[in-house]
């Protein structure tokens, strides 16, 4: 009985389930705490008020606005960072020169770009931007770094059979590259999604969750609050998940190469 127990408990999934319901349990321990709708509201209230959402035509709307947005960012910022990652791997003076901005852009708060880049850009589009910028940094990092950390004998034995560079990405650079890329993206998803939507609530475009998420502020509605956050949760979650198993089947391909 005992060996049934721990094993039960070893299992990830049973034990990240079990996870989740202490915590929810532990939210309406709060809500009973604060006794005060206005201030926090119980699981199931946010549960219901997410329910009636789900089966609004605008819902999906915006939902599909703000995923288009911060997406394109996201997409942008792997891309361009992965060729600036590259570029600077091989050349000293790319990196050099790309080095200031994007140790600039690490270390500014978002809330700063919002404000500044708001006077240049429409407010539409500004978590495209947004996203693109906080994404690229990260991606040209780990790029950089995946490059340099390639195996020096491995290099040393494609110098004397004189490889030409495309064999040498092939089969040493991109098995040594792919685990920095496939991290780097997976923790710049949760980047994307937090800068983006911070956009949208700082410049409130019309038919974003931004957008819906300070009205919910204004108006002192807090289920509606806690159920959009609820869905930028679910959402960075599920594109968090959707990357992942598409980066690991190019890590798996890359081990394949090697």
């Amino acid at each position: 009985m005992r060996t049934s127990i721990i094993s039960w408990l070893r299992n990830k999934r049973i034990l990240r389930c079990g996870i989740l319901i202490l915590w929810i349990f532990i939210w309406q321990c709060a809500y009973w705490f604060v006794g005060e709708d206005l201030l926090l509201s119980s699981p199931w209230i946010v549960l219901q008020r997410l329910w009636e959402l789900i089966w609004t035509l605008d819902f999906w709307k915006t939902v599909g606005n703000s995923c288009a947005g911060i997406l394109a960012g996201y997409l942008c910022g792997v891309f361009v960072g992965s060729i600036l990652g590259v570029l600077s791997s091989r050349f000293r003076f790319v990196y050099e020169f790309i080095r200031l901005p994007m140790h600039l852009i690490q270390t500014t708060p978002v809330a700063s770009f919002i404000i500044l880049t708001l006077l240049w850009i429409p407010s539409r589009h500004l978590s495209v931007f947004i996203s693109f910028l906080m994404v690229l940094p990260l991606i040209w990092t780990n790029v950089d770094q995946g490059f340099h950390s390639a195996d020096k004998n491995l290099l040393e034995v494609a110098r004397v059979y004189h490889f030409s560079w495309w064999k040498r990405f092939r089969y040493i650079y991109w098995p040594s590259v792919i685990p920095f890329f496939h991290s780097a993206c997976q923790v710049a998803i949760g980047f994307a999604w937090k800068s983006g939507i911070a956009a949208e609530v700082i410049v409130t475009p019309l038919g974003f969750i931004g957008k819906e998420l300070n009205d919910a502020k204004v108006t002192l509605m807090t289920a509606d609050m806690f159920a959009w956050t609820a869905v930028v949760i679910l959402l960075s979650i599920c594109f968090e998940k959707i990357f992942g198993v598409l980066f690991s089947r190019l890590q798996s391909q890359a081990k394949g190469g090697k």
